[in-house]
Formats: C-alpha cells, sequence, structure tokens
C-alpha cells in the first residue's frame, strides 16, 4: 500500500517521513511538510529540506505520541 500511497506525496522530504511513519495517513504527512515549509519561509527560515524534515518528524511524533491507545478486546 505504501508503493501505491507514495506516488501521490509531493517531494523527497514528503516520501522519507512516509517511509518512517507508517501509521500516518500520507495526505497528513504531506499537509504537515507543506505546513512548516510556509512556517519557515513565514519566519524568514530557510526552508531547506534538512530543516523541513526535522521540524515535520518532530511534529509527526507528536501526533503519533498523543493517539490514544487502542482499545482492548473485552
Amino acid at each position: 500500500m505504501l508503493a501505491l500511497a507514495t506516488r501521490m506525496l509531493k517531494e523527497p522530504v514528503s516520501l522519507r517521513l512516509a517511509e518512517e511513519f507508517l501509521t500516518v495517513p500520507v495526505d497528513t504527512i504531506d499537509r504537515c511538510v507543506a505546513d512548516v515549509r510556509a512556517c519557515a519561509e513565514h519566519l524568514g527560515i530557510e526552508p531547506t529540506a534538512q530543516v523541513v524534515e526535522r521540524i515535520a518528524r518532530e511534529h509527526l511524533l507528536a501526533i503519533v505520541n498523543s493517539a490514544p491507545p487502542p482499545r482492548s478486546a473485552r
């Protein structure tokens, strides 16, 4: 499924992050990367691939770590 989904990713940073965050939808990853890039530009920070990837990774980690635990079957 990742192979099909990665064709829709807009840039290499999104592809690398999609390979790392398999449980996060690819559209969420793409949107996160785009938002980080826009925010960096707005703040006057050069949005290099390394900067965008590092910040987007932190945001995606927050998303993954804030998910509620799965319910146990009773």
